[in-house]
């Protein structure tokens, strides 16, 4: 096994996924990132430098998935690290959304992060170990009530559902992987400004608003919004051995939010 781990990043073209590559190469790892976005994930890991390399793959499909491992184990050899970060968001009040829509959220969030983990585990049990960092959202946590669904609006539906599925997926993959010494946490981003928190909206990208904004500084303890980067620097403790006595862990990067269900 070469000296430097090799870091899978999904969702990496840009955004939390980006931030967190660029802190595990900052840090030595050797990345590949993924990305439905394959233009994307070339010009970012061109960026990163060094011998990152940038895939295309779409997470809800199995097929490109298993294309995507079979390259990677062909180019740069097994995974160690795995930063499942792929998501999107589909708007659409809770009556007025499509099943197609719900199950496309779910496929890429959900079972994406499902499907790419259970592709990495050999590689980590052949390698003694390794650790795999979920990204679930505050909304897996978080409820609201109808005064604050109408004062500050809400994601959706197939979003909270996916992302309280990851949760519990991050539970039980920890489970699992405690006898092969393969680590597994989650962490639960809040108000952090990324593009795809502004866009899409009808605020200002540039400017550095998003539809929730007013909700979270509302709710935060500490002063907002967050960036990218406070989430990269949890996932880099998370990935390597600094945090080898952590797993099974949801971790929020919020703010502090006072207001949890």
């Amino acid at each position: 096994m070469p000296d430097k781990p090799l870091a899978l990043v999904t969702g990496g073209a840009r955004g939390i996924g980006f931030a967190s590559a660029r802190a595990l190469a900052a840090d030595g790892a050797r990345l590949v990132l993924a990305d439905i976005d394959g233009t994307g994930a070339a010009d970012a890991a061109a960026g990163l430098g060094g011998d990152a390399m940038g895939m295309a793959c779409d997470m809800a499909d199995p097929a490109q998935i298993e294309a995507l491992f079979d390259r990677i184990e062909a180019e740069a050899g097994p995974v160690s690290v795995l930063v499942n970060c792929a998501g999107i968001a589909m708007p659409g009040e809770f009556l007025d959304t499509s099943l197609e829509d719900f199950r496309k959220v779910i496929d890429v969030n959900l079972t994406g992060t499902f499907y790419v983990s259970q592709a990495v585990w050999p590689h980590l049990v052949a390698a003694g170990g390794g650790a795999v960092v979920n990204m679930s959202s505050l909304a897996a946590q978080r409820g609201f009530s109808p005064k604050m669904k109408q004062t500050f609006g809400a994601t959706s539906s197939s979003y909270y559902a996916a992302k309280a599925g990851v949760d519990a997926l991050t539970r039980y993959m920890a489970g699992i992987g405690g006898s092969d010494n393969i680590r597994v946490n989650c962490v639960r981003p809040g108000q952090i400004l990324t593009p795809g928190a502004t866009g899409g909206t009808s605020n200002d990208p540039d400017g550095g608003h998003h539809v929730f904004e007013e909700m979270f500084n509302f709710a935060q303890i500490v002063e907002g919004p967050g960036y990218p980067e406070d989430v990269a620097n949890l996932v880099l403790f998370l990935s390597c051995d600094e945090s080898r006595f952590i797993s099974g862990e949801m971790i929020n990067v919020d703010g502090g939010v006072a207001a949890k269900i």
